[in-house]
C-alpha cells in the first residue's frame, strides 16, 4: 500500500474561502492548526489519548492528529487507549491500516507533560485520563458534562459535525500537501460509522469534507474493514444469547447478555435487536470486568437517548450519547454475586421503563421463543 498520495483534485484546494466563513468545522480546524503552529516547539512528546474501548471515530481521530502533528509541525507523539479493542471491524481497521496505537500504561501519563484527548473529554467517565489533571488539547463532538467547558489549553468542540474525525480531516485538507491513503481511509471509515452513513449528520460541510477525503482512500482496505472475513465465536454466542434472552413490551426490547468477552458486543447486539419490526427502542446489558455495560438504541432519529440513559443512572456522568444512540457503564464489583448482578440489571430496566413512560407492572413477552410469555 503506498504511503503518500498527492492531491488528485487541485481545483478544490484551497477550500472555498466564502464557504469557510460560515463553516463551523473549518473554524474548528483552523483553531487547532493555529494552536499546533504556535506551540510546536513545546508540545513534544505529545500523548494522544482516546476513550476506553475506542471506536472507529476515536481511532481515526487519534491517527489523524498524530499525522498532522508530526508531519506538519514536527511534534512527536504516541497514541494510547484504555480497555481493549473488541469489535471485529475495529480490529480489522487497526490491523489493515497498521495503526500505531498502544494500550495505555501508568508510566505514559507520568512521562508525558502534554496530553491530547480525542473523541472524549476530561470530565467523561469513559477514559483513563486523571481527573485532577489539565489536558493540553481536547477535540470532541459530544456535548460537555453539565455544559461546562472542558479544562484544557485548547478545547475544540463541534457537537453537530457527526464525528470527531471530521474536524481532523478538515485540518489535514487545509494544512497538508499530501494525504496518505492509510490516514484518509481511517477517517472515511470513522465518519461513515459514527454518522451511520450520514443518517446522523447531513450538514453540507460534513458531506463536503467526506467527499474531499475519498479522493485519497484505499477502497479495497475500506471494504475489507467494513466486511471482515471472519468473526470470533464470542460474537455469535452473544448474539444468540441476546436473541434468546430478549423480552419485549410496548415497543421496548430488553436483553441481558450476562458475562461477555468485550463490551462492544453489547452495542452490537443492541443494534441488531433494534431491527426487529416491533421494536421502537432497545436496551442491552453485558457484564465485563466488574462493570455492567449498557447500550440504548432508539428508532426515532430525533430522540435524546443520552439524556434518557443518564436519568436511569445514579451517577449521570457514567452514561452519555447523542441522538438515538447511548451507552454507559456502572460498577457492580468483580466479586459480586449473581443475585447482585441481577438486581442491578432489573433496577436499570425499571428506571428505563419509567423514563419511557411504560408501566413497570405489566407482562413482557418473549418475541423469539416458541413460548412467548415471559
Amino acid at each position: 500500500m503506498p504511503t503518500t498520495l498527492s492531491r488528485r483534485n487541485p481545483e478544490t484546494r484551497p477550500l472555498n474561502k466564502e464557504k469557510d466563513k460560515q463553516d463551523i468545522t473549518t473554524s474548528c480546524a483552523r483553531r487547532l492548526l493555529h494552536f499546533l503552529s504556535k506551540n510546536k516547539g513545546t508540545l513534544s512528546p505529545l500523548l494522544i489519548l482516546t476513550h476506553d474501548y475506542p471506536d472507529p471515530d476515536a481511532l481515526a481521530s487519534a491517527f489523524a492528529l498524530q499525522y498532522l502533528a508530526e508531519n506538519a509541525f514536527g511534534i512527536r507523539s504516541k497514541i494510547a487507549y484504555g480497555g481493549i479493542i473488541g469489535r471485529m471491524e475495529n480490529r480489522a481497521m487497526v490491523k489493515t491500516l497498521k495503526l500505531p496505537i498502544y494500550m495505555l500504561k501508568p508510566a505514559d501519563l507520568r512521562k508525558h507533560e502534554h496530553i491530547a484527548l480525542v473523541d472524549t473529554q476530561p470530565d467523561f467517565e469513559n477514559n483513563s485520563f486523571p481527573k485532577k489533571r489539565k489536558a493540553t488539547i481536547v477535540i470532541d463532538q459530544h456535548p460537555p458534562v453539565n455544559l461546562s467547558r472542558p479544562a484544557a489549553d485548547l478545547t475544540v468542540l463541534n457537537t453537530e459535525c457527526g464525528a470527531t474525525c471530521v474536524i481532523l480531516a478538515r485540518a489535514i485538507l487545509i494544512q497538508c500537501k499530501d494525504f496518505p491513503p492509510r490516514v484518509a481511509t481511517a477517517l472515511a471509515y470513522g465518519i461513515l460509522s459514527d454518522t451511520l452513513y450520514f443518517y446522523r449528520a447531513d450538514r453540507p460541510d460534513v458531506i463536503r469534507t467526506y467527499l474531499d477525503l475519498i479522493h485519497f482512500c484505499d477502497f479495497k482496505a475500506l471494504a475489507y474493514i467494513q466486511n471482515p472475513s471472519s468473526r470470533p465465536k464470542s460474537f455469535f454466542t452473544s448474539l444468540g444469547q441476546g436473541i434468546q434472552n430478549a423480552k419485549a413490551r410496548r415497543g421496548l426490547v430488553i436483553s441481558h447478555l450476562g458475562f461477555v468477552e468485550n463490551p462492544d458486543l453489547v452495542s452490537q447486539v443492541a443494534d441488531f435487536l433494534l431491527s426487529y419490526r416491533n421494536a421502537n427502542n432497545c436496551v442491552c446489558t453485558g457484564r465485563f470486568r466488574g462493570k455492567l455495560y449498557v447500550s440504548l438504541r432508539m428508532s426515532n432519529p430525533n430522540a435524546e437517548a443520552g439524556e434518557i440513559l443518564r436519568d436511569a443512572f445514579a451517577n449521570r456522568d457514567e452514561a452519555g450519547g447523542r441522538g438515538p444512540i447511548a451507552g454507559g457503564s456502572l460498577r457492580v464489583g468483580g466479586e459480586a454475586s449473581e443475585e447482585t448482578w441481577q438486581e442491578r440489571e432489573n433496577e436499570l430496566a425499571e428506571k428505563l421503563l419509567k423514563r419511557l413512560r411504560i408501566p413497570v407492572r405489566g407482562e413482557f413477552y418473549l418475541p423469539f421463543r416458541k413460548t412467548t410469555k415471559a
